[in-house]
């Protein structure tokens, strides 16, 4: 989603108005569900069994990923493309746009997952789904970005390069 800047530059922002930038957000939604689950089983056996210091450290390691993992949010703005994992953004990682490239849409692999992972086509940094934008970086460097808007995206990288 391409949508209008008419605030105020925020901290993550150069302090002149571009008049644009891409930004969207992805809920992991099976990751969530699956980390719930775990915390729901753990829950129950505390009940049942008591609390047993390994079970508490599992508990607190799954709401750990839940924080982290939750989701992935993608933000291009001219300068830069940026990615941060979770509501509390603890894992971030950004590319100039001066350094890309290409950027082409692509389909990963079931087997590649989520989360980050290192695949044959480079690091991948994905929360849901299967579909993504593979950047090639004008070093030759390769990495895919998972996202369930890939057109999008693309058009929002290649905006910022040649807009």
């Amino acid at each position: 989603m391409i949508v209008s800047n008419h605030g105020t530059a925020g901290p993550d922002r150069a302090e002149k108005d571009h008049g644009w930038e891409y930004e969207h957000t992805q809920r992991g939604t099976l990751i969530i569900g699956a980390i719930i689950a775990v915390i729901m089983i753990i829950v129950a056996s505390m009940i049942l069994f008591g609390p047993v210091w390994i079970t508490l450290i599992v508990a607190g390691i799954m709401l750990l990923m839940l924080t982290i993992l939750s989701t992935l949010t993608v933000s291009v703005r001219r300068d830069a493309l940026r990615i941060f994992f979770g509501p509390i953004r603890v894992i971030k990682k950004s590319w100039r746009i001066s350094d890309i490239a290409s950027v082409t849409t692509v389909r990963n692999r079931w087997y590649y997952g989520w989360g980050i992972r290192w695949t044959p086509h480079g690091p991948l940094y994905n929360i849901a789904g299967f579909e993504a934008v593979e950047v090639m970086l004008i070093s030759g460097k390769k990495f895919r970005i998972g996202t369930d808007e890939p057109e999008e995206l693309k058009r929002a990288i290649e905006r910022a390069q040649y807009g």
